[in-house]
């Protein structure tokens, strides 16, 4: 058994593998009511109040497992009933409270919910609406918030907490699907749908790859996974599930640094300045966010969307599968103006449970061959990574283009950044925005999610045998691709 950060990742491999496991014996249909059982045995709760609140929370992990609703197509989705509720009030009166005689935190209440006894302030939580002026008006400061976790993490502020029940909800009109809720939540309640069966049945219905053929395309992030095992042995292990090629997303990722250096160079006279494009999650916030500074987005694809353009051209058979630590790019598939670029996104905690459920063990495989792409492409994985990309491409190319970059690296720097843009205070011309603290290597849906060592990143570029972005992209026809969104509507 692999070891795991917390339960919470333990559980979610656990029902991802029995799933895995039971649609590769096409006995899915028979296990599924099974499988809570098996994980949950008893007779005595893990977690919860009950093995039998265990064992439904986890059927609802399986429906997810599985796919969902396919009435509902959002990605990030709340499981009702292992949202804990959490008890903790939003605000607390402190030792901090002296009992002064001024009362600004009652008379700051709309709701009475304050009163004194003892000298000392006193919520009443039950009439408490969570407001905040009590906080705002005490001199002492002794009136604290304490955020709920996925409140708290979730910079869209796409998360709702029902004034009666206490349970979390998803606001899909703020929603960015970047799966930040989805790991913080202690109780597992928030969880990422997956398309891990209809992988699986994607391979086995290519006839070992003869009726059509499937590929994998990695995210450059590998290089933070599978610490246990070289990442060549990595590539060996995802041939063995079945894919008839590995293609590293890196190679997108170059294609689409040489094209938006190019289209930088040509639209940066006409406006005051761009994003990148290449972290739906942070396009998504612009168009959600500030609509009105949509026309400032790069157009170009995502590398994930160029490889899969790339590989499809090449094999008109082709079948593409994007394997990589973000949430958000199962989202990105299915936009009305991308759907049918590539088919299928995994997760690596969706790889993971794969490779077990295959009983494939990655540290005893052969190294496989994974040169496709530059170092500047793999470096796409950290926050910084793009923008590097973009200065190489500019000054080998001899592009007359001034480029200043602004490295916006996590939600809160894009949105601090965004608002100074649009008020024509930005210090740059040029937004790299990156939905997650790190970039892609800190993900949602990594294997571990510790502090990362970009270092690692720049280690595995440099293992590439191709030293610059030209010499990556080189035999390619870049005409033969549809790199423009714009072209796509």
């Amino acid at each position: 058994m692999r070891k795991f950060e917390t339960n919470v990742q333990l559980l979610k491999y656990k029902v991802l593998k029995e799933v895995a496991s039971s649609a590769l014996n096409k006995s899915l249909e028979k296990d599924i009511l099974d499988i809570p059982n098996k994980i949950i045995p008893g007779p005595k709760p893990e977690t919860r109040c009950c093995i039998y609140k265990e064992r439904a929370i986890i059927n609802e992990r399986v429906k997810l497992a599985i796919g969902g609703d396919p009435d509902n197509d959002n990605t990030i989705q709340v499981i009702d009933m292992a949202c804990d509720s959490c008890p903790i009030q939003k605000y607390s009166v402190t030792e901090a409270c002296r009992g002064c005689i001024a009362h600004k935190c009652k008379e700051a209440c709309p709701f009475n919910a304050i009163d004194f006894s003892g000298q000392k302030a006193h919520i009443d939580t039950d009439k408490c609406k969570e407001c905040g002026k009590c906080a705002n008006a005490c001199p002492y400061n002794a009136i604290i918030e304490i955020q709920r976790p996925c409140v708290k993490a979730c910079n869209a502020d796409a998360i709702n907490i029902d004034p009666d029940t206490k349970k979390a909800s998803i606001d899909y009109e703020n929603c960015i699907s970047c799966g930040a809720c989805v790991y913080q939540c202690p109780f597992g309640a928030i969880m990422d749908k997956s398309s891990i069966v209809d992988v699986i049945r994607l391979i086995e219905e290519s006839g070992k790859n003869n009726n059509y053929k499937v590929y994998a395309m990695i995210a450059p992030a590998i290089s933070s996974q599978f610490t246990y095992a070289k990442i060549e042995q990595v590539i060996t292990g995802i041939k063995k599930l079945g894919f008839h090629n590995v293609v590293e997303v890196a190679l997108g990722a170059d294609i689409i640094a040489y094209y938006e250096s190019t289209q930088v160079a040509k639209e940066l006279g006409e406006k005051e300045w761009m994003t990148t494009s290449c972290c739906p999650a942070f396009v998504t916030y612009i168009k959600k966010n500030y609509p009105d500074l949509i026309d400032h987005i790069s157009t170009a694809v995502s590398p994930m969307i160029a490889t899969s353009q790339l590989i499809k051209n090449t094999d008109p058979t082709a079948k593409t599968v994007f394997i990589g630590p973000c949430t958000a790019k199962k989202s990105e598939i299915n936009e009305p103006d991308l759907r049918g670029e590539a088919d299928y996104v995994l997760t690596f905690e969706e790889l993971q449970a794969l490779f077990d459920a295959h009983d494939i063990k990655v540290e005893e495989c052969d190294e496989g061959i994974l040169d496709n792409a530059s170092y500047f492409g793999r470096i796409f994985a950290r926050s910084g990574g793009v923008t590097d990309a973009i200065k190489h491409v500019v000054e080998t190319n001899n592009l007359t283009i001034d480029i200043k970059p602004v490295v916006c690296d996590g939600l809160n720097e894009c949105s601090k950044n965004l608002r100074l843009a649009k008020f024509n205070r930005l210090q740059g011309n040029f937004i790299e925005g990156m939905a997650c603290e790190g970039g892609c290597i800190c993900g949602p849906a990594s294997l571990s999610h510790g502090a990362k060592d970009k270092k690692e990143v720049d280690k595995y570029g440099k293992l590439a045998i191709e030293t610059t972005v030209n010499d990556a992209i080189r035999i390619f026809n870049m005409d033969s691709l549809n790199l423009s969104r714009e072209n796509h509507k």
